[in-house]
């Protein structure tokens, strides 16, 4: 698309719209926490809470108007390397009495990895009537969250040292092209490479005095 055409399209679309006047009527809360678990592993914990402005008349029972249709929780427990150890699916309230039946089911995903085909991974042992559409749906924002977490945890660790480490590297390229702030050759990326490079001498003054200190004194033979 050419530059100018595209400037004004996101002119547009930035544009305020005319005000109208609109009333709630259905709202969803997702909440997503991570956790530092004392045994060094995290846990993600998403809550899911679905509220209506008005009294519901559901196949099984009645809801009144800010009752919850739907109140889930999910707790993945996942490592350092976000794999997934141990998760614990709970159904405080659902629109039928059989709806968790089904929570065990997602034990099924212990052994899987927070990486690229997770969702796919999710669908085949979960998808349709193997899991619960809702519970499964926090699957997603909890993926993110973890990933936050632990990024959250290494900057602290930066943070504290300093100086540069090999997580670094490793969450650039895990970035890179993943959104428009972070494409290749964006404003982001440019300010990532001039930041590795001006790190770069004092990381070799750092190796050349470790070297230097760590080398045997010299003495007559």
């Amino acid at each position: 698309m050419d530059t100018t055409i595209a400037t004004i399209a996101m002119s547009a679309a930035t544009e305020e719209r005319p005000a109208v006047s609109r009333r709630p009527v259905h709202t969803r809360q997702i909440v997503c926490v991570g956790y530092l678990r004392d045994d060094g592993l995290f846990d993600i914990e998403a809550r899911l809470v679905d509220t209506r402005s008005g009294h519901s008349r559901l196949l099984f029972k009645d809801v009144p108007a800010g009752g919850a249709i739907h109140e889930m929780r999910l707790v993945v427990t996942v490592d350092t390397d976000l794999v997934i150890r141990g998760v614990d699916a709970h159904t405080d309230t659902g629109p039928t009495p059989y709806c968790a039946q089904i929570n065990a089911a997602y034990a099924r995903l212990v052994g899987v990895a927070f990486a690229g085909g997770f969702m796919k991974e999710v669908k085949a042992r979960l998808g349709g009537a193997q899991g619960c559409a809702h519970l499964t749906e926090l699957l997603r924002p909890i993926a993110t969250t973890a990933f936050q977490t632990r990024m959250a945890m290494l900057s602290a660790g930066r943070a504290g040292s300093g100086k540069p480490t090999a997580s670094d590297d490793a969450h650039v390229s895990a970035m890179r092209n993943t959104c428009h702030a972070w494409r290749e050759g964006g404003e982001v990326m440019q300010h990532v490479r001039r930041a590795s490079a001006s790190a770069q001498p004092d990381a070799n003054a750092d190796a050349a005095r470790d070297a230097r200190d760590g080398a045997p004194a010299s003495g007559p033979g």
